[in-house]
């Protein structure tokens, strides 16, 4: 069984090897260089350091019956925030989609998140309420 996921990996490199050679050969070096060796640097100088202090924050800060809830809402807010980027950051960031560059991102990112924190706070309320009532049960 193994030897079909390392079959599978191995066509998955080939072909993200070709891609990046196909990238590198149409875009000039400094472009290609910017993408493959600046995102890692600019990841691991910033965007991991800042997760892992969010993550230490969050055990320090936030109540226990939170914790979950609260990272929950954290990795959907950055998941929603890096897939709404490259609209966000230009108009045109993507292939032309009829219907699709019509919208205004920013108000429809904002209520996704809202309602992202909105099930936060649900959540929070019925764990933190279930954490009560479990105290509650233990004592009496």
């Amino acid at each position: 069984m193994r030897w079909m996921f390392a079959i599978a990996g191995l066509g998955a490199l080939a072909w993200g090897a070709w891609l990046a050679l196909d990238f590198a050969g149409r875009h000039d070096a400094s472009q290609a260089a910017a993408w493959f060796i600046g995102g890692p640097i600019v990841h691991d100088g910033v965007v991991a350091p800042a997760v892992g202090i969010g993550g230490l924050v969050l055990t320090r800060v936030v109540p226990r019956a939170w914790r979950v809830p609260v990272a929950v809402g954290a990795v959907l807010s950055g998941v929603l925030g890096l897939l709404a980027m490259p609209l966000l950051w230009r108009p045109f960031g993507v292939a032309a989609n009829p219907g699709l560059h019509d919208a205004d991102y920013v108000l429809r990112l904002s209520i996704t998140l809202g309602l992202v924190w909105l099930g936060v706070a649900i959540a929070g309320v019925i764990r933190a309420r279930n954490t009560d009532a479990a105290r509650g049960r233990a004592r009496g």
